[in-house]
């Protein structure tokens, strides 16, 4: 049976123009290379080579089996190439943090995704605020964390975005202004307001300090953002909340755009003045692969989402 030494010494016999050479360069003695020449030729039912003045030289037939063969080893050299570049992509483990609400809407397929094509690396995912988000990549506690509104600079893979809404009880005046129409920041202020923050520093207070307004009058400050509808149904104020968060069932609420519209940004950053780990590489990359134009998101109302295959 022929295997790949076999095909080692045609092309070295082809190389050489003698059994002899060949064999020493393959590894075999010289009469394990006759031998070997021979069993391929009686295989192919073909003459690979004529020997003549101390010469083996190509036969017209063996010219392109020759060629053929340079092709086959040359495939196998690329794909043992492959494999040793991807050697520390074969186990590792990744930590990650991220904040609860995308740790249970957008990274669930996306780690679905990376484990099927990286069934080595483990990832470890851990459940914490913003903050300590930011705290624990400083740290070097984690490799990559779940980062809201990334600065341009920062070494980020795009994970999605939405939009902040107000959401008002039914017959609050405010309610009833269209979609179009919407509500300012500095009106929202200026309502009785059920403070929601999801666990997160960025939330309304951060917003409107950011704009230079003030919440003025908080009549109850939630963690929760089921908590904060619940609240606003019973008419004790309005909220702003992601529109991500916004319930399927919403008796009794009225949620109305915020204009100027205020955006909201998720994506995988790596610790700071560290060289990101060949798996923190491969997921930045897989997610650059489902982003190629830097956003690759797709719209499903006013949140957009990640397209990636489940």
């Amino acid at each position: 049976m022929m295997n790949l030494m076999h095909w080692r010494m045609v092309v070295a016999v082809a190389d050489t123009g003698n059994i002899t050479r060949a064999a020493e360069r393959v590894g075999m003695t010289q009469s394990g290379a006759s031998q070997a020449l021979a069993l391929i030729e009686e295989t192919l039912g073909v003459q690979l080579f004529s020997r003549e003045n101390r010469q083996t030289l190509p036969t017209a037939i063996g010219l392109p089996v020759i060629e053929q063969a340079r092709t086959m080893l040359g495939a196998l050299e690329n794909i043992r190439s492959t494999i040793d570049a991807t050697k520390d992509l074969q186990r590792g483990t990744i930590r990650l943090a991220s904040f609860p609400l995308v740790l249970t809407t957008f990274l669930p397929p996306l780690l679905r995704q990376f484990n099927r094509l990286y069934p080595g690396i483990q990832v470890v995912a851990l459940e914490v605020s913003d903050d300590e988000v930011e705290t624990l990549l400083s740290d070097g506690l984690v490799d990559v964390g779940v980062a809201l509104n990334p600065a341009p600079a920062r070494n980020a893979g795009r994970l999605g975005r939405d939009a902040w809404v107000a959401v008002l009880p039914g017959g609050h005046p405010l309610a009833r202004r269209s979609n179009e129409e919407g509500v300012s920041l500095a009106e929202l202020a200026e309502q009785p307001f059920v403070l929601a923050t999801g666990g997160c520093s960025t939330n309304a207070r951060s917003l409107a300090a950011d704009a230079g307004l003030q919440l003025l009058d908080v009549r109850a400050e939630v963690r929760e953002w089921s908590s904060a509808f619940t609240l606003v149904r019973e008419n004790i104020g309005v909220t702003l909340v992601p529109e991500m968060t916004l319930p399927t069932h919403r008796q009794g609420l009225r949620v109305v755009p915020v204009t100027p519209r205020i955006d909201r940004e998720f994506a995988l950053v790596v610790a700071p003045n560290k060289e990101p780990s060949a798996p923190v590489r491969a997921l930045l990359g897989m997610l650059a692969d489902r982003n190629p134009c830097g956003s690759g998101l797709a719209r499903d109302g006013g949140v957009t989402f990640n397209t990636f295959v489940d």
